[in-house]
């Protein structure tokens, strides 16, 4: 079994020694994916955009490690103001409406003032390569 490494070219991957996605045979642990557009490095100030920035990185991040959102068994939401909280339920059900994985909302501080929500799946790919 062989363990890849995901990258989505973000610059808090290098600096701070992590991968957006670790593949370890047919699991797929995604990193907690703050709302940045990493092509142009701006954080949207609502926390919506925030929230569908997140899951557009994630999405991205399961199609290297040829998986997908319907393929995401556990889902961790940390978001800063309860008072978002039904305004992101509405991104999250759109996304994950169907496929309803196992999941826990934290309201909490992130590391910085612009961060309003943060979201980490586990993925366990349907499809089995011959190195898994």
């Amino acid at each position: 079994m062989t363990r890849r490494l995901i990258s989505s070219g973000s610059p808090f991957e290098a600096k701070a020694g992590y991968s957006r996605a670790v593949v370890d045979g047919r699991w797929v642990f995604v990193s907690g994916t703050t709302g940045y557009d990493y092509r142009t490095m701006t954080m949207p100030d609502d926390v919506v955009d925030q929230a569908r920035n997140a899951l557009e990185t994630i999405r991205a991040a399961l199609a290297d490690a040829e998986a997908s959102m319907d393929d995401v068994v556990r889902a961790r939401y940390y978001l800063v103001d309860p008072d978002d909280a039904e305004r992101v339920f509405e991104v999250l059900g759109s996304v994950f409406g169907e496929i309803r994985p196992a999941a826990t909302m934290v309201v909490c501080d992130l590391i910085r003032p612009e961060m309003k929500v943060e979201i980490e799946v586990t993925a366990r790919r349907k499809i089995s390569r011959p190195d898994d």
